[in-house]
């Protein structure tokens, strides 16, 4: 049996995570738990990067802000440490990916603030309950993931381009598709994107700039959401002297149930 298969309470994820016993994508993890992106900085970066997600909402949903130094999230997953708690990290380090790491100890300090921001694998569960299938999850790859020309708002330090995630959808299930993943926009929501993907400026659909590409069908067509790896994107173009993040696609998953975010 798939180990992804036997996970389904985020206690059980974590304590995998924290032996290195999972190392792998989180998408269909823990069904029907809430998943997040984590954006980590010095505090006196903290307003810029809050004011920058006010700003942005498709991509930046802000679901939990630690305050300096804390690393449990008391609201969304208490008992949790998002220092280990993520099987993959990324540091960035003045505009340029530095290292991956399976846990931020010791870059830990007490001047850090750390964002948990909303992730469309939370939507999935919903997804799948409807019967829409999903290809990165047939495929047990990562969703890919683009850089767009769709430009962000900018906030004091940070401005950048959106990033998407795609998901080839049948062109049967396109309606359904908007009206399920709209239930959930503190996870990106409804697609801000479908069809042509160079008119987003994505040139070969084929060459993710993040995760895996997906096999797309005759009858499918792929639809593009607003990704939380965008201040990935973002880091690269504003150049903080620090920014810690979750690699694309291994998720902090919370212990909060992903309907308790839904809009009816």
């Amino acid at each position: 049996m798939n180990i992804t298969e036997t996970i389904n309470t985020p206690k059980e994820l974590w304590n995998l995570v924290r032996k290195d016993e999972y190392l792998k994508s989180t998408a269909g993890v823990a069904p029907g738990y809430l998943q997040t992106n984590l954006v980590t900085l010095p505090k006196e970066y903290a307003f810029d990067f809050l004011l920058f997600c006010q700003r942005n909402p498709k991509p930046c949903p802000v679901l939990e802000v630690l305050e300096p130094g804390k690393f449990e999230p008391e609201i969304l997953a208490k008992g949790a440490d998002i220092r280990t708690d993520i099987a993959f990290y990324r540091i960035y380090e003045n505009g340029k990916l530095k290292s991956e790491t399976k846990n931020i100890i010791d870059y830990w300090n007490d001047n850090l603030v750390s964002f948990l921001i909303g992730c469309s694998f939370t939507f999935e569960t919903a997804m799948l309950n409807a019967d829409i299938s999903l290809r990165h999850i047939e495929q047990d790859t990562t969703v890919p993931m683009y850089i767009t020309n769709i430009k962000t708002e900018p906030a004091g330090k940070f401005s950048g381009p959106t990033v998407v995630s795609m998901r080839p959808i049948n062109k049967e299930n396109l309606v359904r598709t908007v009206q399920v993943t709209s239930r959930f926009p503190g996870t990106h929501g409804a697609p801000i994107h479908i069809g042509d993907p160079s008119e987003i400026g994505i040139k070969n659909i084929n060459l993710p700039d993040f995760g895996e590409k997906s096999k797309i069908k005759e009858d499918e067509i792929p639809v593009f959401w607003a990704c939380g790896v965008t201040p990935q994107a973002v880091a690269l173009q504003s150049k903080p002297p620090i920014m810690i993040t979750h690699s694309p696609g291994y998720m902090f998953v919370t212990s909060t149930r992903d309907e308790s975010i839904a809009v009816i």
